[in-house]
C-alpha cells in the first residue's frame, strides 16, 4: 500500500539512484559511476580481482565498464570466469563495454618497415604490458575473433565492435600509435532471459582444465 501512494518521479529517482554503473581497472572518477581495482587508491571505491565479484548480487549492476584490464587475466580459466561474473552480476539489458589492445593490429603494426625501434619496442610493451609490477602484465593476446566469441560462451548473445567509448578520456581505450588506434572496443549487452550459454562458439579452442593459476 505504501508503494502505491508515491509520487512516481520519486519512485523513478528513488530507483536511480540505486543503479550501480561500474568501472572496473579505472581509476578516473566520473559522476554515476563507482570504481573497481585490485589496486587500492584515490577514488577506488572497490578493491579485488576482476574474477571474483562475489561481493556484488546476481543481476545488481547495470552497466560495466573496463578499458585494457582483461588481458591481464589468463586465456586458461581466468578470463572464462571473469566474463562469466560480469554476466552474472549485469542486470538483464545490461551493458557491458571492454576494451583490450588489438593484437591482431599490433602484430601487423609491429611488421611495418617504416616502424623505429623505439614504435616496436612501444607495441612489444603493449602487447606484453608495462610489467610495472607483480599485477602489470599481460597473459593474453586479443583478437574480435577471439574476444567475441570468449563473451559468446560467457553468455552474451549481443557483442558488437565499436571505434570508440569516449566515457573516461583518459584511459587506454583511444590511444593512438602514429594516428592508429591501437585498441579493440567491443560492447556487450546481456540478454533478458539471463541464462548463460556454454559452449556455443565453434572452431576456436581455450584450453582445458585448470584455474589459470
Amino acid at each position: 500500500m505504501i508503494d502505491l501512494i508515491i509520487n512516481p518521479v520519486v519512485r523513478e529517482s528513488v530507483q536511480r539512484m540505486s543503479v550501480l554503473r561500474l568501472n572496473i581497472g579505472g581509476t578516473e572518477p566520473r559522476a554515476g559511476w563507482k570504481i573497481f581495482n585490485i589496486q587500492h587508491g584515490d577514488h577506488v571505491d572497490f578493491a579485488g580481482k576482476c574474477d571474483d565479484l562475489s561481493e556484488f548480487a546476481d543481476e545488481s549492476i547495470a552497466e560495466i565498464y573496463a578499458s585494457h584490464v582483461y588481458e591481464h587475466l589468463s586465456h586458461v580459466g581466468e578470463l572464462e570466469r571473469a566474463l562469466r561474473e560480469v554476466y552474472r552480476v549485469l542486470v538483464p539489458g545490461g551493458r557491458f563495454r571492454i576494451s583490450v589492445p588489438d593484437f591482431e593490429l599490433l602484430c601487423r603494426m609491429f611488421l611495418h618497415p617504416r616502424l623505429t625501434p623505439d614504435q616496436r619496442f612501444y607495441i612489444m610493451n603493449i602487447v606484453f604490458g608495462g610489467q610495472l609490477d607483480a599485477d602489470d602484465f599481460h597473459k593474453v593476446g586479443l583478437t574480435w575473433e577471439f574476444l567475441s566469441n570468449f563473451l559468446r560462451d560467457a553468455g552474451f548473445t549481443a557483442v558488437r565492435r565499436v571505434d570508440e567509448f569516449g566515457l573516461f578520456p583518459n584511459d587506454c581505450s583511444s590511444t593512438r600509435l602514429s594516428g592508429v588506434l591501437i585498441s579493440l572496443n567491443v560492447e556487450a549487452i546481456r540478454d533478458n532471459q539471463g541464462v548463460a550459454v556454454e559452449g556455443k562458439s565453434e572452431g576456436i579452442h581455450h584450453g582445458q582444465g585448470g584455474d589459470g593459476r
